[in-house]
């Protein structure tokens, strides 16, 4: 018997363009066609001609089209994985260029959370910018979870964040340094027995700290009764401070400043990992190579 042909026969390639998955990221970042296209410097009218070419290149409607609104199908989400990918590797490949022609790294984006940008790792940060002056560094402080997204695409170079429960596809992370926890209670009720600890404030569900605390709360027997979060450890201090509820934080995040803040025990509930994260594949970059390693030296701390 003869081979089937179809079965034998080679997948065509759609003639894609970067500037076409371009368009798709943007249009599905953006909330009308007029925003995605501002947001990468080209008219409304070129936006929605690529996006047509997109549609007819790949063969399949990507797109629902409402006014100025443009929605993707759900048989989209390949593609746009796809473009994301693509999109955030060509962006390495474009600045890895640039510093093989220029000589210099040119640009590093580093992202952290705040803990390390104004204590833990600040000083280390400070003298890279010092001794580096032709690097433009660009500082991005946001919790864990925004950092590791802008991370994936391509948005930042480099990141340090609490380590995740599980490593994103395409994302390597480094061991940084260890941080403790420590439970903190309204002044006057810090003698309470753990099963007796709470109502806590503490950073949004789906936070990796808050998953760390959750679980070290639960290995001393305390409940976990949360009434009001935030993303910023002043914040939270400050709701201890006031008596709205208890809270974990990291020593350096709660210091206190008027006696109304007292540590539950002198030893901490739990203990955080924080990790420096790069994108796995990316372009050589001296420049961003030399921070990551200022980053996780022992003697990098404030």
């Amino acid at each position: 018997m003869s081979p089937d042909n179809s079965l034998t026969r080679a997948v065509s390639l759609p003639n894609l363009t970067v500037q076409q998955l371009e368009y798709m990221v943007a249009a599905a970042d953006n909330p009308t066609r007029a925003a995605a296209a501002a947001s990468l410097g080209v008219t409304p009218s070129a936006l929605t001609q690529g996006l047509a070419e997109l549609e007819r290149r790949v063969g399949l409607p990507l797109f629902e089209r409402s006014g100025r609104h443009t929605r993707l199908r759900p048989q989209a989400d390949e593609v746009l994985a796809h473009a994301r990918r693509v999109v955030a590797e060509t962006r390495d490949l474009a600045r890895w260029s640039m510093a093989q022609r220029s000589g210099s790294s040119g640009l590093v984006r580093l992202g952290t959370i705040d803990a390390v940008a104004v204590q833990h790792r600040a000083e280390a940060i400070r003298s890279f910018h010092r001794n580096q002056p032709e690097v433009d560094l660009r500082l991005t402080v946001a919790p864990s979870g925004i950092l590791i997204d802008g991370l994936v695409a391509g948005d930042l170079d480099l990141i340090v964040c609490v380590q995740p429960a599980n490593t994103p596809d395409g994302v390597s992370f480094r061991h940084c340094f260890d941080e403790p926890l420590h439970v903190y209670a309204p002044e006057g009720e810090s003698r309470r027995p753990p099963a007796e600890w709470g109502p806590w404030v503490t950073f949004p569900a789906g936070s990796n700290t808050r998953a760390v605390i959750s679980t070290g709360l639960a290995a001393v027997g305390a409940p976990f009764e949360v009434v009001a979060e935030s993303n910023q450890p002043e914040v939270l201090r400050e709701m201890v401070r006031l008596g709205l509820g208890w809270t974990v934080l990291p020593p350096v995040g709660s210091a206190v400043r008027t006696g109304a803040m007292a540590p539950a025990r002198s030893e901490p509930v739990a203990q955080r990992r924080l990790v420096v994260g790069r994108r796995v594949g990316a372009p050589p970059d001296p420049a961003a190579d030399a921070l990551a390693s200022a980053l996780t030296r022992p003697d990098s701390g404030r």
